[in-house]
């Protein structure tokens, strides 16, 4: 998949107004993700995913902070200069195209480093595989 598809993807499913919101929140989820992840998760994940939107999960961070889902969505909104309710919304919104976009083992991989109640977030429910949409505001 190419980068344009990938955000096109994003941007419909986020409801954002432009392919640049959808790339801003994009790298914003991508790069909150990987200080979470262990480097070799991060660097496994940026090479299924289109350039240069991969770069967001090559920088060099060392190892993996142990935070929670509320502590990510807080770094996410700090990142994007959204509410937390917004930053929940966009990281669904990315990562549950990251889950489409991925192989399944990937994924997997993911959610095995990520503690239980992050599975929603890449559209992974008990009775919905995929996440639908909804409404948002950024402020």
């Amino acid at each position: 998949m190419r980068a344009d598809e990938f955000l096109a993807r994003v941007r419909d499913r986020g409801e954002y107004h432009s392919q640049e919101e959808a790339e801003q929140v994009t790298e914003a989820v991508l790069w909150v993700l990987a200080s979470r992840i262990v480097p070799e998760e991060a660097t496994d994940l940026a090479e299924q995913l289109p350039a240069p939107l991969d770069d967001a999960l090559r920088l060099e961070r060392g190892r993996p902070e142990p935070f929670d889902r509320e502590e990510f969505l807080r770094r996410v909104a700090e990142q994007t200069g959204a509410r937390p309710r917004t930053a929940e919304w966009d990281t669904g919104a990315v990562l549950s195209t990251v889950a489409e976009t991925v192989s399944a083992g990937q994924v997997g991989h993911l959610l095995d480093q990520l503690p239980s109640d992050w599975a929603d977030l890449f559209g992974r429910t008990k009775d919905h595989p995929v996440r639908e949409g909804g409404t948002h505001d950024r402020r």
